[in-house]
This record gives C-alpha cells, structure tokens and sequence, in this order.
C-alpha cells in the first residue's frame, strides 16, 4: 500500500476517534437535563442500580434511555436522521408518522402484557373505596385511530381502537366511561388534531365536552356562546420536535373564551401562586405554546368559579386535559385537577377533605398505557 494511502487512513481513524472522544467528553461535562422543552417530557434520569435490577434487566434498559435521553446535541441530531430518513423516503422516525396533507402523528405502542389489567384494576379498587362518589373515564382517542386516513398506507389504527375496548371492558360497571371516539370520528374534516402535536386542539375537545354533559347531566355550552379568539398561527408541536421532519407547516391554537364575563381564582398549589386567568399568555412566546393552557402540567391546580350549584370535581388527568378543563368552569363550585405523575399526597384524603362530588379520570389512549403513575390509586384507598 503506497505511504500516503497509509497516511490518509491513519489520518482519518485519528480524526474519527478525536470526533468520538470530543462527544464523550461532552458528555461527561453536560449538565444533566430533566425536562425537555422541545419533546415536551421529562427526560430519563440516571438509574440507582441494586442486584435485583442488575439480574432482571431493568437497570440496564434505564441505563441505555438515560445515554440517549441525556446525549450532548440530542436535537440536533434527531434532525440530521429525520432528514435523512426523508430524503430515502422513508414514513416513521422516532415514533413519529409522516402523513397525508401534513400531519406528523403519534405511533401506537402497545402495553406490556397484564400492564392494562393492573392499571383498570387499579382504578376499580379506588373508585369501590369511596362510595357515593360518581367515577367517569374519558379516553381520548388520538388521530392515529380518529384520523386513520392520514396515516401512511398499510397502517392502521385498529390497535388503538382495540386497545380502547379493552380498557373500557375491564372497568367496573360503576365506572361511566365516556365514550368520545364516534363524535370525534364523525367530525374527522374539522380541525381536531395539530398536525405538529399529538395533543387534540380546543375544536377536539369541545366536541368531547358536548359528550361528557350528556354523561354527567349538565347542560352543555354551544359554539355560539363563545368567542374564539386565535392565539397564535405559530405552533411547532412535540412531534414536531421529536420526528426531526422540517417539511411541515406550523399550526394554530384557538382559546375558547365564554362571552359572558366569569371571575376565576386558578391556585397552582406546589408553587404557592394563584391567578384570574385559565390562560398563560407569556408562554406563547415560548417554545411549546400549548402551555398557554393553564400554565402545562402541575401537580395540583384548584379552580375556584362559584358555578355549579356546590358540585365538585377532581380531574386526574394528562396533558390532555389541559385545554378541556376551561369548558368545565360553568358546571362545578371547585374543580382539582390533579397529575399523578407530579402529586405526592393521597387522592383520597383530598377527595374526602374537600368533599368532592365527582371524579373525571381524562387521558389519552397512548398516555394511559404508558404511565405507571396510574398503578399508585391502588395504594391511596
């Protein structure tokens, strides 16, 4: 081999391994993230290891989604292979659909066996536990299964919808599970669905709230009662972020505001803050503007409103609930809108204390099966 073939490569291993070495110490160096703005998550944290996780494996799957959750330019180069991906032709990255008239919508991930079971039973135990309260579930399907069209050819969203049903069969009988999937399909032309983001938009959620009166028995808003006001044209959403695909179209967020003038106290209760507004509207100035919807995710947020001739609620919820829960200040005296993800203290003991009335459990499919927080309603009874 001519000497300066042999330099070249030398040279170019050098440079390959300077590359590698300038990431790892990049890495070693980065501060540790919690929370991702641009996928809209909380990012995996650095696992405890004890022998019994070394042995079954746990430790280690932790371990390998800490390195990518936590590896230095993580965005960056999502965008460099959705790019890539885009340019073979490829329909999927990161979990994420490329589909028709632009939509970027969320791939269905199936639950560990037993997981649907033990989070159904889970919430039966919890709901048997205190008698007289009345227990909804609204599943909220998401355009995967909704806006089944969209997706690219040979995908279908008849796993979500099974899925759906088996939830809805192993709940209890005294559990009123709302049903929202047949309104929402028969409204699929309307805008329903963010193309960026996997969250529902106020017009989704809307029409969701119209099925809940019936459920509940109260007489729901119409269209006409509201003003809807555009809040930005600008929304790069989670998918948006976590696909890498660029070739995309940004969408709008519209609050429903009700025409008549009603007096809120929002108290955001771990930050020991309140306010006169359900909107946030310095956060339209930020990244994920979707938490313009009562500030994003909380722990404990309790609505005040004087509505609702003295009926209560607790809302446990994802972040699906946050655009909906304005609809609801009409019809309730107080609502607690609880994450459990984030709360610490016993569900129980707040229902009981503040004599609650009613309990909506709101997430959507996709949530619901991936969060573990659901499990612990078994331990707060």
């Amino acid at each position: 081999m001519p000497r300066d073939d042999k330099l070249s490569k030398w040279m170019l291993g050098l440079v390959f391994l300077m590359f590698i070495g300038g990431l790892l110490v990049l890495n070693t160096g980065a501060p540790i993230r919690e929370f991702s703005e641009s996928e809209n998550r909380m990012l995996e944290q650095l696992p405890s290891f004890s022998l019994e996780k070394g042995m079954n494996g746990t430790f280690t799957a932790h371990f390998e989604k800490y390195l990518s959750d936590q590896f230095v330019f993580r965005d960056f180069w999502i965008g460099v292979k959705s790019e890539a991906d885009r340019l073979m032709g490829k329909k999927e990255s990161n979990g994420v659909y490329v589909g028709k008239d632009g939509f970027l919508i969320q791939k269905f991930g199936k639950p560990e066996d037993g997981d649907l079971e033990e989070k159904a039973e889970a919430i039966n135990g919890f709901a048997k536990s205190l008698p007289g309260l009345h227990t909804y579930m609204m599943l909220v399907p998401t355009a995967a299964s909704v806006l089944e069209e969209k997706l690219p050819a040979h995908v279908t969203g008849d796993e979500e919808r099974t899925y759906m049903e088996k939830v809805k069969e192993a709940l209890s009988k005294d559990i009123a599970f709302v049903d929202v999937y047949p309104a929402l399909r028969s409204k699929k032309e309307e805008y329903l669905y963010y193309k960026t983001d996997h969250h529902w938009t106020t017009r989704g959620a809307y029409y969701a709230y119209q099925e809940l009166g019936k459920q509940m028995g109260f007489t729901p808003r119409m269209q006409a009662d509201f003003r809807i006001e555009r809040a930005t044209d600008d929304f790069y959403g989670s998918l948006f972020s976590k696909s890498g695909f660029r070739h995309v179209l940004p969408d709008s967020i519209d609050l429903y505001l009700p025409k008549d003038d009603e007096a809120y106290s929002v108290e955001y209760a771990s930050e020991k803050r309140s306010t006169h507004s359900l909107y946030e509207r310095e956060n339209l100035k930020k990244k994920d503007k979707y938490t313009v919807f009562l500030n994003g995710n909380h722990p404990l947020i309790k609505i005040t409103t004087g509505s609702g001739d003295g009926k209560k609620l607790v809302v446990v919820k994802d972040s699906y609930a946050n655009c909906f829960l304005p609809f609801l200040t009409a019809h309730f005296e107080e609502i607690y809108v609880v994450d459990l993800r984030y709360y610490e203290d016993r569900l129980d003991e707040l229902i009981q204390e503040n004599h609650i009335t009613d309990v909506l459990l709101l997430y959507n499919v996709n949530t619901f099966l991936e969060d573990p927080s659901i499990k612990e309603l078994a331990s707060q009874r």
